[in-house]
């Protein structure tokens, strides 16, 4: 048997801590702590919710981010697959119901959210910049007058209520504790899948189209079935995101989905960061403890306001987010000389 040795000069295989990254080892602990301390308001209120609207923010990001393609339209998208577990599956309202098994309907939902989804960005995609956001908003406008408007398949402004996490593995997912779990695992594996995508082929050459198209498109590369399987990938996140949010909810109508909804995604993913896929959940942990607290504080007249004050102060300060304001300052913090003792 023969040793392998390592040629000189030649760079250290990379360890299993160099390939997870060693800041995720502490937070995955205090995340899978989170249980042991907090309250069921602070796990699902606070916890299960940012999870949540991270997924959703987080799908933001992959088009946005690494696509350079701002959607509107990711609650649509995420509405999209809990309309479809409310009517495929079980609800107390009367209309459809049908009584798939959850393990399919899950999946169904989901894959519908991402065929639509590619269906979105197959449209978008053909425009750049402000028209972009504009088409995206377009369609969640029209998504929201729609299923607001249609009584046969979308029970018109009621929707859908009734709706509840299922039971199995002798587990009932809708507890608090059980519930905070399925957010945190669906929100891991949302995570890992864009952090390990970023660094793949596609993901690579996703950044490249979003830096120079032309060029991208001169060397041989389909720009358009990149950018339009980006948006089917963006889909599953918010599709996955969107059954969890009518779990969570317990129902789901045309104010799921509505205009200032997708404006708040859009809200979370830029106060959180756009350059790496925690940003969104940062931001979804600020926003959401504002919607929590800040609204018995400041009122509900006022609310908008300070969300939208805080927005700008961000943005003004490091328009890359908390994750650009953190970029910046841990330069210094690393600079400053440690005080010795007296």
């Amino acid at each position: 048997m023969t040793a392998v040795v390592s040629a000189p000069g030649a760079p250290a295989r990379p360890t299993v801590i160099d390939r997870i990254g060693a800041a995720h080892i502490p937070l995955a602990a205090v995340l899978l702590l989170y249980p042991a301390f907090a309250s069921d308001f602070f796990l699902t209120q606070i916890g299960g919710y940012s999870l949540i609207f991270g997924m959703i923010g987080l799908s933001l990001m992959v088009l946005a981010g690494y696509g350079g393609m701002v959607s509107l339209a990711q609650i649509t998208v995420a509405g999209i697959a809990g309309y479809a577990v409310a009517i495929l599956g079980l609800n107390n309202s009367g209309v459809h119901g049908f009584g798939w098994p959850w393990w399919i309907v899950v999946p169904f939902a989901v894959l519908l959210a991402a065929t639509a989804s590619a269906l979105i960005g197959w449209i978008a995609v053909r425009t750049e910049g402000i028209y972009t956001i504009m088409i995206t908003l377009a369609i969640a406008t029209a998504a929201f007058y729609f299923a607001q408007q249609n009584y046969t398949i979308f029970n018109g402004f009621p929707g859908f209520n009734g709706l509840r996490a299922p039971e199995f593995w002798g587990v009932n997912w809708r507890d608090p504790v059980p519930f905070y779990y399925l957010c945190l695992g669906c929100a891991a594996l949302a995570y890992a899948a864009v952090l390990y995508c970023s660094r793949s082929t596609f993901g690579l050459t996703l950044q490249a189209i979003r830096d120079n198209p032309r060029r991208m498109r001169a060397i041989g590369y389909h720009v358009t079935a990149h950018k339009v399987f980006a948006w089917f990938l963006a889909g599953l996140i918010a599709g996955l995101a969107g059954v969890l949010l009518i779990w969570f909810n317990g129902r789901v109508s045309p104010g799921t989905i509505n205009v200032a909804a997708a404006i708040n995604v859009l809200v979370i993913a830029v106060i959180g960061g756009l350059k790496h896929p925690v940003g969104p959940f940062l931001g979804a942990v600020v926003v959401v403890l504002m919607q929590t607290f800040a609204i018995d504080i400041v009122g509900a007249e006022r609310f908008n306001t300070l969300i939208g004050l805080v927005f700008l102060a961000i943005v003004f300060v490091s328009p890359d987010g908390l994750l650009g304001l953190w970029s910046r300052l841990k330069p210094h913090l690393a600079q400053q000389p440690l005080r010795s003792g007296p």
